[in-house]
Parts: C-alpha cells; sequence; structure tokens
C-alpha cells in the first residue's frame, strides 16, 4: 500500500502538468511567431517592427494576467469564522447532531452567516474546523477553504477565488487578444504558403501550425469568457450557477445580484484605471456581499401588514434600521446586518396573525350592542 505522504508528494508533482503543457505551448508560440514569421518569412522591415511590438504588447499583458492568476493564494476565511478551543471541545464531546447543529447556531449568531446547506443548517467544514461564510467552500485540491470559491483550474494548478477572479477574467481577455492578433497577422503568410506564393521554409509549418492553435484557442476562450461575463453580470460563481445556494427561505441563484453595474464594480473596483491591470481592486473582504431580496416583496403577509417603503425606519423588537434605497434596477439592496432585523418582523407578523385566526369571545359578549362577529363569508340573512 502507498503510504499517504508518497501520494501526495506524487500528485502534486502531477498536477503541474497541465501547467507544463500550457506553458510549453506559450513559449512554443512566441519561437514561433517572433523568429520563424518576423524574422524568416517578413521581408519589409518596418512591417517586421510593428509586428513584433504589438505581438510583445499582447504577450505581456497575457503573461502578467496568468502569472497573477496562478500564483496568487486564495484567501481563507478570517479567524473570527474558526472554532475557539472550548468551542471545538464543545463540539466535539457533542455526540447528537442537533445538539451540535446548536452549537454551531450559538456561535454564528455574531457573523454574518447566511447562506444554508440544503438541509437548512449552518455551513460546517470538519477538514478546516471553520464556520463557512457566505459563498465560501472546501477545495479538496487545494486542501482548504476559499472565500467565494468560482472553480479549482487544473490549467492553474490554483482556485480561481475572492482573491484572483479579476485576475482571471483578465487571463481570459488578453488571451483572448493574443490568439486574435496571431491568428490574424499569421493568416495571410499561411495562405501564401499554402498556395505556393512562398518558397517552402522550416518557418511554414510553424506559421501553419500557429494560425491553426490560435483559431483553435480562440473559440474555446470566446465561449469562456461569455459564460463568465455573464456570471459577472448576475453576480454568481460557477459553483452557483450548477447549484443555488440556499438561504432560510430556500435556494436563491438571484440573491447576490444587485444589478449588472454593481455586480461588475464589486469584481473589479471603483477605480477606472486599474480596471484593465491584473491588479487587485475588487471590493469586499470576502466574506460580506450586499444582497437583494426578493422574499418581502413577494410575500403577501408582509404587504398586509403595511411594510414601509425602502429608505423608511423599520422598528421591531426594540431595534430600529434604515432600510437601503433603491437602486437603478429598481431592486431592494439588503445588506447582512438587516436580516436579523426582518426576521423578527416575520415572527411577529406570524404570530400576530396565528392570534388574529379566532376573534376575542370575551369582549364579544360583553359588548351587547354590537352585533356578534362572524366570519367575512357569504350568507343568508334570517328572516
Amino acid at each position: 500500500m502507498i503510504p499517504s505522504g508518497t501520494f501526495r508528494r506524487c500528485f502534486r508533482i502531477v498536477v503541474w502538468i497541465p501547467v507544463l503543457v500550457v506553458t510549453s505551448v506559450v513559449i512554443w508560440s512566441y519561437y514561433a511567431y517572433v523568429v520563424q514569421l518576423c524574422i524568416f518569412t517578413l521581408n519589409n522591415t518596418s512591417e517586421k517592427v510593428v509586428y513584433v511590438l504589438m505581438f510583445h504588447v499582447c504577450f505581456g499583458m497575457f503573461l502578467w494576467a496568468y502569472w497573477k492568476t496562478m500564483f496568487t493564494p486564495p484567501s481563507p476565511p478570517s479567524k473570527k469564522f474558526h472554532l475557539s478551543y472550548s468551542d471545538r471541545q464543545r463540539y466535539d464531546i457533542e455526540d447528537r447532531p442537533e445538539g451540535q447543529q446548536q452549537i454551531l447556531m450559538d456561535i454564528s449568531r455574531n457573523l454574518p452567516v447566511f447562506c444554508r446547506s440544503a438541509s437548512g443548517a449552518i455551513r460546517f467544514c470538519h477538514h478546516c474546523q471553520v464556520i463557512k461564510p457566505d459563498r465560501c467552500h472546501h477545495c479538496s485540491a487545494c486542501e482548504m477553504c476559499v472565500l467565494k470559491m468560482d472553480h479549482h483550474c487544473p490549467w492553474l494548478n490554483n482556485c480561481v477565488g475572492f482573491s484572483n477572479y479579476k485576475f482571471f477574467l483578465l487571463f481570459l481577455v488578453y488571451s483572448l487578444l493574443y490568439c486574435f492578433f496571431v491568428a490574424v497577422t499569421t493568416a495571410p503568410y499561411s495562405i501564401k504558403y499554402w498556395v505556393g506564393e512562398l518558397p517552402y521554409r522550416p518557418a511554414k509549418l510553424h506559421v501553419l501550425f500557429l494560425m491553426l492553435v490560435s483559431l483553435m484557442f480562440f473559440v474555446t476562450l470566446s465561449f469562456l469568457l461569455g459564460f463568465h461575463c455573464w456570471l459577472v453580470a448576475r453576480n454568481r460563481s460557477t459553483l452557483e450557477s450548477l447549484l443555488a445556494p440556499f438561504f432560510p427561505h430556500g435556494p436563491d441563484r438571484s440573491y447576490f445580484n444587485v444589478g449588472a453595474r454593481e455586480n461588475f464594480l464589486e469584481v473589479f473596483g471603483d477605480d477606472k484605471r486599474l480596471w484593465l491591470l491584473p491588479v487587485f481592486s475588487s471590493k469586499g473582504d470576502g466574506q460580506n456581499f450586499p444582497m437583494r431580496s426578493k422574499s418581502e416583496a413577494q410575500n403577501s403577509l408582509l404587504a398586509n401588514e403595511g411594510w414601509k417603503e425602502a429608505g423608511s425606519d423599520v422598528e421591531c423588537g426594540g431595534l430600529q434600521r434604515s432600510l437601503p434605497d433603491v437602486n437603478r434596477n429598481g431592486a431592494t439592496v439588503m445588506f447582512p446586518e438587516l436580516h436579523m432585523v426582518q426576521n423578527q418582523k416575520i415572527h411577529m407578523v406570524q404570530n400576530q396573525k396565528i392570534h388574529m385566526v379566532q376573534p376575542d369571545l370575551a369582549s364579544s359578549l360583553t359588548n351587547k350592542s354590537s352585533p356578534p362577529h362572524t366570519p367575512c363569508t357569504s350568507r343568508k340573512q334570517a328572516p
């Protein structure tokens, strides 16, 4: 039987094979374009200079984004989401799942945690001994919990999440631009080699294969970039597009969608000068997210109780909060600290409805001048 330590060392070596494949293709593309095309194929000096300069601009931005995406470590949850020593002892001693869940509920009262498991329980990672923040998932390849995890990319040997999602998007953009530039500039000379207008040289195979490979990657990356642009516009991760996150009111794919513009700024930040640079500028800390709640507008129980419009104050249980204004898309942006107040309001409304089911018999008997209470249904009047 292979020891676990040996298996892990072998696994850590094997996972770099896809990265080596991508790196080899990139190095070959540089050699094929600069040496075989620009030096051996092109005859016009000015054309050589323009092609080389433009190629290095695209190639440099592509390498910068690729490097940042691959070597930016994923962000783990902060220490406040980890169980303390005493809490861990309480959790380990408790044998009943209900008791363990109650311990996690007590700990998470002071944490901005609103996502739940499919069963409605607090999401807890037994490997990391941490209460998972919203949109956080455990990556078995990285062996850690990753904030706002999107997916684990084998071609990068890294998790794409909160810390490097902007870099990943720019990597796709500059990869697409790099492939497009290479395909467009090599296409005329590939055709000339193919029809025989240029004499046979060793550069022929390099130029032809370079055009084919760049076109193939261009088509593939176009679909991938389009998919992630769609995700950014709706503020979803790849995992959330496959399985909707669960909340106390049920699964909801659009709970973090606060409008296309705000969703974009959440990833790229407010500074427009940094949008096209692989420099971290995302908003937030990866643990707290603005939320969009649709349940209040669809809940007739709350509507009948006269909920105030967005921007007014809500008082319940001795607490008072100011609801945020409605954004440009007409959706109310709900920040996590408001949900505790709203949940209290829901319970108060439900209890009030229960007490209002039956009439107050004592008041109806004492007040004889008023007619007896009857249900609000159609009835025949007595003769």
